[in-house]
């Protein structure tokens, strides 16, 4: 599996740098995560909650830090362990651009490998996760650093499955959440075409 994205951050290169290094950020931004701990230089104990189609497990892993260039690049190397699940082990190389004096264009690419049930389910479920989990990461990396939606397209994908319709887009109901609810559905749809 591979995904390669580019996002844009409304904060300058170096404060992204920091918050891309900051693990209570992180711990915040990165779905289901439910720690993540200095493990030597680095180097980062991580355990996260995820689900890959029908395969969900507590994934306990590592990820270190190599090739650091501060505040430009570095390479994210990681593995985890999810148990009878299986396990997932890969690498992303991470890049800051200026763009603009209050502005950052992050480039990455990422690429993993899956072993046990992971594997057995296939590569479009486990791509889809991926993608899944990346784009919510960078929606609440935004959020974090007072962005809101501007790190991210508005609501392109939500962090529950939705069997909502197309055809809900245009209905409106009565109730005053309900309107929000649907067009939210209708651009998590949309960005699974």
């Amino acid at each position: 599996m591979e995904l390669t994205e580019s996002h844009t951050l409304p904060v300058p290169q170096q404060r992204a740098w920091e918050a891309l290094n900051d693990t209570a950020i992180l711990k915040v931004c990165i779905p289901g995560c439910e720690s993540i701990e200095a493990d030597g230089e680095n180097t980062y104990a991580v355990a996260l909650t995820a689900a890959v189609g029908p395969v969900k497990a507590r994934f306990k892993g590592r990820m270190q830090l190599a090739d650091i260039d501060a505040p430009r690049s570095y390479t994210i190397q990681f593995e985890g362990q999810g148990g009878a699940a299986g396990f997932g082990k890969g690498d992303a190389r991470v890049t800051l651009e200026p763009a603009g004096d209050d502005a950052t264009t992050l480039h990455y690419t990422a690429s993993a490998q899956v072993g046990g049930k992971l594997a057995q389910i296939g590569s479009r479920l486990v791509d889809g996760a991926a993608r899944k989990i990346a784009t919510e990461f960078f929606k609440r990396f935004g959020e974090q650093l007072g962005a809101g939606d501007a790190a991210a397209p508005p609501d392109t994908s939500d962090a529950t499955d939705t069997t909502e319709s197309p055809a809900a887009e245009g209905s409106e109901a009565a109730d005053g959440d309900e309107p929000q609810k649907r067009k939210r559905s209708w651009t998590a749809w949309i960005s699974k075409s």
